[in-house]
């Protein structure tokens, strides 16, 4: 009849409604589907890595008859069989030998290693090798997913899954080398990893295992992949890796917004200087801990990456101007960076 109402029955959720939370075994399937997804694309990569070093020449490893070997893990990254590890794994050996995902066994020749980062390229002989994608360091974020794929003991292929504890952190190894901006994960990792990836969920390689602190647990470290594929480069290109060398250790520090307004800064990061070499570049142009780099002969830094593609081998011995913020203040200093010195 005409003004009368007629009710609907109306199942469609309310408007503004919030919407019910997935279920619990939809989380974890999808955590797991993450992590076997990553393992998957990754795996066929990785590569089991034994190296035989003369007596008293070896870092690591157990001594048999006048040698002394020891192991690690890495992953090809270009299907003609180059091979990315850690300088530690493969730095000295007289022999390295690497057997692959599907059992080959193979000699590796070294093509070049940087101890200051801990990243060395070595290569087998082969073609048309499985390739493991390489991400952006750039883009990880504290508590996002990673996966560690490596040989911990020798047992091929682990794999372990963690998040990002932190981000920007400087390690110094065992024989004293200092690392600088270093991905913190939780990923389990053992004697054996180092070298492996550490890959995100899109199964993307984001940084390199290098190391692990004894006897804590849940703190290990990585090397981020844009470091990793800068120094690969030059490591290809030349066989070694000529820098320039200002003798500081830093780590990548967010600017607040209203620093980089003040200062009209074009980065919203820099790098803070954390410790000073005696008798350094640094230590000669008067840098102090605490200061933070954002600029470079005009070129502005956001992180330690920046700084490192910036201290080149045509920049030895060049009068340079850094940019650096000093308390409230913005400065220039003056800094001829020398050659960096070899690391046996």
């Amino acid at each position: 009849m005409k003004g009368q109402l007629r009710l609907v029955n109306d199942t469609s959720p309310t408007r503004g409604a919030t919407p019910a939370p997935p279920a619990e075994d939809e989380i974890f399937d999808a955590y797991s589907q993450a992590v076997v997804h990553a393992a998957e694309t990754i795996s066929p990569a990785v590569v089991n890595i034994e190296v035989s070093h003369r007596a008293g020449a070896a870092r690591e490893g157990e001594r048999r008859e006048g040698r002394s070997d020891g192991s690690g893990s890495g992953f090809i990254f270009t299907p003609d069989g180059y091979v990315m590890t850690n300088s530690h794994v493969v730095h000295g050996a007289k022999q390295i030998k690497v057997t692959t995902n599907d059992g080959r066994q193979m000699q590796a020749e070294l093509i070049g290693d940087d101890p200051d980062t801990d990243l060395a390229t070595i290569r087998i002989v082969a073609n048309g090798l499985p390739t493991a994608p390489l991400g952006d360091s750039q883009r990880i974020r504290v508590g996002q997913l990673v996966v560690a794929i490596g040989n911990p003991y020798g047992f091929q292929c682990t794999v372990t899954a963690g998040v990002v504890s932190a981000l920007g952190r400087s390690l110094r190894t065992r024989s004293g080398r200092l690392i600088d901006n270093v991905v913190q994960t939780d990923a389990a990792l053992n004697p054996g990893n180092s070298g492996g990836p550490l890959v995100n969920s899109r199964g993307e390689v984001i940084g390199v295992n290098t190391a692990t602190i004894m006897p804590a647990q849940g703190l290990c470290f990585a090397i981020g992949i844009n470091t990793a594929k800068l120094v690969a480069g030059h490591l290809l290109r030349d066989g070694r890796i000529v820098r320039a060398y200002i003798g500081m250790a830093g780590q990548n520090t967010e600017l607040q917004r209203r620093v980089t307004r003040f200062h009209g800064l074009t980065v919203t990061s820099g790098v803070t200087v954390v410790t000073l070499e005696p008798g350094s570049p640094a230590a000669r142009a008067d840098l102090r801990p605490g200061d933070i780099i954002v600029a470079l002969d005009g070129q502005p830094i956001a992180g330690i990456d920046d700084l490192q593609r910036l201290l080149t081998a045509n920049r030895v011995g060049i009068r340079l101007a850094l940019t650096i913020l000093r308390g409230t203040a913005k400065l220039e200093v003056a800094i001829v960076p020398a050659e960096a010195p070899r690391r046996s």
